[in-house]
Protein backbone atom coordinates (compact mmCIF):
# COMPACT_ATOMS: atom_id res chain seq x y z
CA UNK A 1 0.00 0.00 0.00
CA UNK A 2 1.16 3.35 -0.80
CA UNK A 3 1.58 6.19 1.55
CA UNK A 4 2.17 9.82 1.93
CA UNK A 5 4.50 10.31 4.67
CA UNK A 6 2.75 8.08 7.45
CA UNK A 7 -0.96 8.43 5.89
CA UNK A 8 -1.71 5.21 3.85
CA UNK A 9 -3.33 5.91 0.77
CA UNK A 10 -6.43 4.06 -0.23
CA UNK A 11 -6.16 1.72 -3.30
CA UNK A 12 -8.08 3.50 -5.25
CA UNK A 13 -5.24 6.40 -5.40
CA UNK A 14 -3.29 3.58 -7.62
CA UNK A 15 -5.76 3.66 -10.14
CA UNK A 16 -5.56 5.69 -13.21
CA UNK A 17 -8.99 6.41 -14.13
CA UNK A 18 -10.13 7.81 -10.67
CA UNK A 19 -7.43 10.92 -11.50
CA UNK A 20 -9.81 11.81 -14.72
CA UNK A 21 -13.59 12.72 -13.83
CA UNK A 22 -15.46 10.00 -14.73
CA UNK A 23 -18.28 10.79 -17.86
CA UNK A 24 -20.90 8.47 -16.30
CA UNK A 25 -23.19 10.19 -13.38
CA UNK A 26 -23.06 6.81 -11.03
CA UNK A 27 -19.55 6.13 -11.25
CA UNK A 28 -18.78 9.96 -11.04
CA UNK A 29 -20.42 10.52 -7.50
CA UNK A 30 -18.81 7.21 -5.91
CA UNK A 31 -15.76 8.90 -7.04
CA UNK A 32 -16.52 12.46 -6.14
CA UNK A 33 -17.58 10.28 -2.66
CA UNK A 34 -13.86 8.67 -2.50
CA UNK A 35 -12.03 11.61 -2.91
CA UNK A 36 -13.91 14.08 -0.59
CA UNK A 37 -13.45 11.16 2.27
CA UNK A 38 -9.56 10.96 1.11
CA UNK A 39 -9.00 14.89 1.33
CA UNK A 40 -10.74 14.87 4.56
CA UNK A 41 -9.15 11.52 6.20
CA UNK A 42 -5.90 13.71 5.14
CA UNK A 43 -6.23 17.22 6.14
CA UNK A 44 -7.21 15.86 9.49
CA UNK A 45 -4.36 13.30 10.05
CA UNK A 46 -1.86 16.37 8.51
CA UNK A 47 -3.47 19.18 10.06
CA UNK A 48 -4.13 21.19 6.65
CA UNK A 49 -6.73 23.72 6.76
CA UNK A 50 -6.71 25.45 3.78
CA UNK A 51 -5.77 23.56 0.26
CA UNK A 52 -5.41 25.94 -2.97
CA UNK A 53 -6.55 24.25 -6.24
CA UNK A 54 -3.63 25.96 -7.90
CA UNK A 55 -1.06 24.86 -5.19
CA UNK A 56 1.19 21.95 -4.85
CA UNK A 57 -1.24 19.32 -2.82
CA UNK A 58 0.14 16.12 -2.23
CA UNK A 59 -3.27 14.28 -2.99
CA UNK A 60 -3.70 16.33 -6.23
CA UNK A 61 -0.82 14.17 -7.81
CA UNK A 62 0.75 10.56 -8.42
CA UNK A 63 3.84 10.06 -9.54
CA UNK A 64 4.16 6.59 -9.28
CA UNK A 65 1.32 6.13 -11.92
CA UNK A 66 2.52 9.57 -13.60
CA UNK A 67 -1.14 11.30 -13.01
CA UNK A 68 -2.36 14.11 -11.67
CA UNK A 69 -5.95 16.17 -11.11
CA UNK A 70 -7.07 18.55 -13.41
CA UNK A 71 -8.37 21.79 -12.05
CA UNK A 72 -11.59 21.18 -13.03
CA UNK A 73 -11.27 17.55 -10.93
CA UNK A 74 -9.48 19.50 -7.97
CA UNK A 75 -12.66 21.61 -8.12
CA UNK A 76 -15.48 19.17 -8.19
CA UNK A 77 -14.10 17.29 -5.42
CA UNK A 78 -13.38 20.18 -3.00
CA UNK A 79 -16.77 21.72 -4.11
CA UNK A 80 -18.09 18.42 -2.68
CA UNK A 81 -16.27 18.63 0.81
CA UNK A 82 -18.16 22.06 0.74
CA UNK A 83 -21.55 21.43 -0.44
CA UNK A 84 -21.55 18.62 2.34
CA UNK A 85 -20.54 21.25 4.95
CA UNK A 86 -17.00 19.67 5.48
CA UNK A 87 -15.34 23.38 3.78
CA UNK A 88 -16.00 26.60 2.70
CA UNK A 89 -14.71 29.01 0.01
CA UNK A 90 -12.17 31.22 1.17
CA UNK A 91 -12.41 33.44 -1.89
CA UNK A 92 -15.13 34.66 -4.79
CA UNK A 93 -12.49 32.58 -7.10
CA UNK A 94 -12.61 29.64 -5.24
CA UNK A 95 -9.25 28.71 -5.31
CA UNK A 96 -8.71 28.02 -1.80
CA UNK A 97 -11.11 26.21 0.29
CA UNK A 98 -10.81 26.35 4.06
CA UNK A 99 -11.17 22.51 5.25
CA UNK A 100 -13.57 21.73 8.08
CA UNK A 101 -12.63 18.10 10.30
CA UNK A 102 -16.09 18.84 11.77
CA UNK A 103 -18.98 20.96 10.38
CA UNK A 104 -19.79 24.04 12.06
CA UNK A 105 -22.11 22.66 13.95
CA UNK A 106 -20.59 19.71 15.49
CA UNK A 107 -17.27 22.16 16.48
CA UNK A 108 -19.75 24.72 18.59
CA UNK A 109 -21.14 21.22 19.91
CA UNK A 110 -18.00 19.63 20.77
CA UNK A 111 -16.97 23.05 22.35
CA UNK A 112 -20.33 23.63 24.58
CA UNK A 113 -20.09 19.74 25.54
CA UNK A 114 -16.27 20.70 26.92
CA UNK A 115 -17.56 23.19 29.14
CA UNK A 116 -20.48 21.42 30.35
CA UNK A 117 -18.06 18.34 31.18
CA UNK A 118 -15.43 20.67 32.77
CA UNK A 119 -17.93 23.18 34.54
CA UNK A 120 -16.83 26.27 33.01
CA UNK A 121 -20.11 27.26 32.11
CA UNK A 122 -20.25 30.24 34.03
CA UNK A 123 -17.09 31.37 32.48
CA UNK A 124 -16.08 33.43 30.19
CA UNK A 125 -12.73 32.02 27.80
CA UNK A 126 -11.41 32.56 24.29
CA UNK A 127 -10.61 29.14 22.25
CA UNK A 128 -7.15 29.76 22.55
CA UNK A 129 -8.08 29.75 26.70
CA UNK A 130 -9.40 26.47 25.97
CA UNK A 131 -6.85 25.07 23.69
CA UNK A 132 -4.22 25.48 26.32
CA UNK A 133 -5.21 27.33 29.03
CA UNK A 134 -4.84 25.79 32.50
CA UNK A 135 -8.29 24.88 32.94
CA UNK A 136 -7.70 22.55 29.93
CA UNK A 137 -4.81 20.45 31.23
CA UNK A 138 -5.65 17.01 31.65
CA UNK A 139 -9.30 17.02 30.16
CA UNK A 140 -9.81 14.31 27.66
CA UNK A 141 -11.54 16.57 25.15
CA UNK A 142 -8.46 18.95 24.78
CA UNK A 143 -6.49 15.77 24.30
CA UNK A 144 -8.92 14.39 21.04
CA UNK A 145 -10.28 17.94 20.00
CA UNK A 146 -7.97 21.12 20.51
CA UNK A 147 -4.67 19.98 20.02
CA UNK A 148 -3.73 21.29 16.16
CA UNK A 149 -6.84 23.66 16.15
CA UNK A 150 -5.99 27.23 15.51
CA UNK A 151 -2.06 26.62 16.09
Amino acid sequence: MQKLGDFKLPHFFNYPPYFTLQPVRDIREKQIQLWKELILEYCRFQKIFVVGLEEDFPLFSNTVIERFLSHEAREAFLSAVVSEGRGEWLDKGHRKCLILWHRIQEWADIVLNFVKDNGLEDSVMTIEEIRSGIESRGTERKARHFQGIFS
